[in-house]
């Protein structure tokens, strides 16, 4: 079966996914990650896409963006994801791919996932059983939301303002969230839509997304009720 293009529309967040060939390592110390995060500065900035929530673990990384236009993120993936592999090879003196293929990414609703998706990014680490809190680890979007540090990396998207009228209050607001964690089920979501490419949203707006795309955005047809959840599955 002939594999779908990827889904990308401008002016929604996507959910990215990227891992190394293998689940390889592809942060190998402070400097590769810190490389990596200059490399996105500078190609979202090239390419017109806000970064809103990012993690970079041992061997993947999300990210959670806005493509002002429709090449956009796939502009800023390649010349990203390009510009790395030559500095990553050429220090660990290796040759050959890095990625196990093509990112994975889907379009989410703003009002149903979108701080599920910035927690659930934010919450990796701790997941993965790195850091006991967020807060303790240091490549994440944490430490801007929680009002640790500023990083001029992240565009918060204006469904975080939702969260207060004060950037006290928003930080505080957040760190609860991130504190009360993210469901299973709402994980799955997240982590599985990303992999296949659905959009993850309501049927309503599932629906209207599909108006605008003659891609496939959905196993099921839109409104259709879900199938029963499989037994959970550990993620990441």
């Amino acid at each position: 079966m002939a594999r779908l293009p990827r889904l990308t529309l401008p002016g929604y967040p996507h959910h990215v996914i990227q891992r190394g060939n293998n689940r390889q390592t592809i942060f190998a110390s402070t400097a590769d990650y810190q490389t990596f995060l200059d490399l996105l500065d500078e190609n979202s900035k090239r390419f017109d896409v806000a970064i809103h929530a990012y993690v970079l673990m041992e061997n993947h990384f999300h990210l959670l963006v806005t493509p002002k236009g429709k090449q956009a993120l796939p502009q800023m993936m390649q010349a990203v994801g390009r510009s790395y592999v030559r500095y990553f090879n050429d220090r660990q003196k290796r040759s050959g791919t890095l990625w196990e293929g093509r990112y994975k990414s889907t379009v989410i609703q703003i009002e149903r996932y979108l701080l599920a998706c910035m927690a659930y990014i934010d919450l990796n680490p701790v997941r993965a059983a790195m850091v006991v809190q967020a807060q303790d680890y240091a490549w994440s979007s944490y430490g801007h939301y929680g009002g640790l540090r500023i990083d001029k990396l992240i565009t918060p998207h204006p469904g975080f303002w939702e969260l207060g009228n004060t950037p006290f209050a928003r930080e505080a607001a957040y760190a609860e969230m991130v504190r009360a964690g993210v469901g299973l089920t709402q994980q799955r979501a997240l982590t599985d839509s990303a992999f296949r490419g659905w959009a993850l949203g309501e049927p309503d707006f599932v629906a209207n997304l599909q108006k605008m795309t003659a891609r496939r955005l959905s196993k099921a047809t839109a409104g259709r009720p879900p199938l029963p959840e499989s037994p959970a599955s550990k993620v990441t």
